[in-house]
Formats: C-alpha cells, structure tokens, sequence
C-alpha cells in the first residue's frame, strides 16, 4: 500500500479532530460567559461600550479582574471612559450593578437564588446541546470526505471502515468530554 493512498484518510480524520477541538474550545469559551456563584472577568469583557466614536469590547478597552470571589474590577485605560463602561454593562442585562470608585468600576456580584441557579443549568444544557450538535456536524463532513477519498483515490472498503470507526471513536470520545463539562458547570452553578 502506497503512502500516498492513505493521505487522504489521514487529513480528513486530523481535519475532523482538530474542528472537533475548536467545537469543544468554543463551547468552554461559551461556558465562561455563563455566570456562576463566583466572579469571573469573562462575564463583562465580551459587553460592546461606545467610546472614541467607535463600538468597542470592554476587554480592549480596559483591564479587567476578580480580585476576590464575588467582585470584578474594570480599570479602564483611559479615564474618559469610566462613564460609557458603566452604561454598557447596566444595559447589558446580566442583572450587575456597577459602581463607580475613582477610576475603576467595581462589580459586586449578588447572591444566585436557587431559581435563578436552576436557569443558568438550563442556559449551559442549551450551550452544551449546541457543542454536541457542532461535533456531530463534523462526523458528518468526515464521513462524507471518506466517501470521497473512496471514489477519488481507490482506498479500499476495508480502509474506509476502519477510518469510520476512528471517526465514530472520535465523536464519542470528544461527546463525552463535553458531557463531563457540562457535569462541572452545573456543580459549579449550583454550588452556593
């Protein structure tokens, strides 16, 4: 068996592991969005503030920090824009109260009710669903590729099921760490 015939196979399943990879990265980056009993800069630095005539996120805009368990502290680059931060995040509807202190904005975050703990849960389901959804969207691009290195390259049958497999393995594999991250969010939501 030539090297050359198997090339094909192999760039469709690294293809297929690395955007599985970039499915599960997304999802996590998703799940930092997601606001849990403890503070984390990853709730506010993706919030868009008008500043220098421009729409800008707050992460470009200023350092951004959770020097203690509940607190976020927003230190702008420029004092200018201390004023336009604080709108953004009022109006960004994450139910934060900023508060205003010199030069930085401070973020006190108030305690989840069991109600509100429970919402959060169902938010990190639907985020969770969305990453499954992306991996499997991936296994169906791969198996289409191998059905074209078959026609394309004459690999054999025998090949290409052992590739599907690998596929299919990959799939679940990268399922169940989804999965197992979803198993750490909720207890991190709901631990008070």
């Amino acid at each position: 068996m030539l090297k050359s015939e198997t090339m094909p196979i192999d760039q469709v399943l690294t293809e297929a592991k690395d955007k599985m990879t970039k499915s599960e990265s997304a999802m996590m980056h998703e799940f930092d969005g997601v606001r849990t009993g403890k503070a984390n800069p990853a709730l506010v630095e993706n919030i868009m503030a008008e500043a220098y005539g421009s729409t800008m996120r707050l992460r470009d805009m200023a350092g951004i920090t959770a020097p203690e368990t509940r607190t976020i502290l927003i230190q702008p680059w420029d004092a200018g824009t201390v004023d336009p931060i604080n709108k953004a995040i009022q109006s960004a509807n994450l139910g934060l109260n900023p508060s205003i202190d010199g030069k930085v904005i401070r973020i006190t975050l108030p305690e989840l009710s069991q109600e509100r703990r429970e919402e959060l849960v169902k938010v990190a389901k639907k985020i969770t669903e969305d990453g499954r959804v992306a991996v499997r969207h991936v296994r169906r691009d791969a198996l289409e590729g191998l059905k074209k290195c078959s026609k394309e390259s004459g690999v054999s049958e025998d090949e290409i099921k052992t590739a599907e497999k690998e596929v299919q393995k990959l799939t679940d594999d990268f399922i169940k760490k989804i999965e197992s991250h979803l198993t750490d969010k909720e207890k991190e939501i709901l631990t008070v």
